[in-house]
């Protein structure tokens, strides 16, 4: 890869960090008021019990519980994708962390994954030249992401989607 092509792959790949943590830093402002909202509702004074079997107090606990849980795994997702060497991935010709990766059944598509330790599912648009790439964040915890990695072009990726398993090859790493 040419020293332009890598200067352009940076940028794409700097751009996708940010478009999803920009996504990331959205779903954590409502997520921070969410598990205020319902820490305060499980300390409010409506909320105790009046009998044994009002549990509303308990239900209002546990959802201030996972709401606190979902802010930690935001803050970790964008923490974990600030500290992403993305230029590691540059020198690699095996699928690594920090790799886009394009199937041959996406080319059309245009579709392509972004190999990242968090934030899974996440999606973005890059504009590459006058194509616009679609981007689909994978961790390795996904079945995608752990069929992917350290595989090279033109390796045969296999990966089982409940009853069906899906065939593919690698036609291009960045």
């Amino acid at each position: 890869m040419d020293k332009t092509n890598i200067d352009k792959t940076i940028i794409y790949k700097n751009n996708i960090v940010a478009q999803v943590t920009a996504q990331l830093q959205e779903e954590l402002s409502l997520a921070l008021v969410a598990a205020d909202n319902a820490h305060k509702a499980a300390t409010d004074d409506q909320s105790v019990a009046e009998t044994q079997y009002d549990t509303l107090a308990i239900e209002q606990s546990y959802l201030a519980e996972g709401q606190s849980r979902r802010v930690d795994e935001i803050r970790y997702a964008i923490k974990c994708l600030a500290t992403l060497p993305l230029e590691a991935s540059l020198t690699s010709e095996k699928v690594v962390m920090g790799s886009l990766v394009q199937m041959e059944q996406d080319l059309a598509k245009q579709q392509w994954f972004f190999i990242a330790p968090a934030a899974g599912g996440y999606r973005c648009q890059v504009t590459t030249g006058q194509t616009l790439a679609n981007i689909t964040v994978i961790t390795p915890q996904s079945p995608m992401g752990a069929a992917l990695l350290n595989k090279v072009v033109d390796d045969d990726v296999i990966v089982a989607v409940g009853t069906k398993k899906i065939c593919d090859y690698i036609v291009a790493i960045k």
